[in-house]
C-alpha cells in the first residue's frame, strides 16, 4: 500500500499532471501485473507498459509521484515496482555514504 503520508496536498494543481497521462486511454491493466503471472507474458506486459509511458507527456511527473509515495504496485513513469525499489535504495546508499 502507498504511504498516503506522503501524497501532496488536496490542491489541482499538484494532480493536474494525472489527466494527461497516456494511460488514461489505455486499460490499467496493462500497468499492473495479474496475480501469477511470470516469465514472457511479464515481460512482454511490462514492456508494452513501458512502451506507453516512454510517449508520455507526464512520465517525469508520474515517476516522481511513485517514487515520492513509494508507491508499490505497477509501472509507473515507466519504471516498475523492482526499478523503483532499487533507485530508492541506492538512494538510501548514496545519502548514507555522504553522512559518513
Amino acid at each position: 500500500m502507498a504511504d498516503i503520508s506522503r501524497l501532496p496536498g488536496a490542491f489541482a494543481h499538484q494532480w493536474d499532471w494525472q489527466l494527461r497521462g497516456l494511460c488514461r486511454e489505455t486499460d490499467n491493466a496493462l500497468f499492473f501485473h495479474p496475480s501469477g503471472e511470470r516469465g514472457a507474458a511479464h515481460q512482454a506486459r511490462e514492456a508494452a507498459a513501458k512502451a506507453v509511458c516512454a510517449g508520455c507527456p507526464v512520465r517525469i511527473e508520474c515517476r516522481r509521484y511513485a517514487l515520492q509515495t513509494r508507491e508499490p504496485y505497477g509501472v509507473w513513469g515507466g519504471l516498475t515496482e523492482d526499478e523503483r525499489q532499487r533507485l530508492l535504495a541506492r538512494r538510501r546508499q548514496r545519502a548514507a555514504s555522504a553522512v559518513a
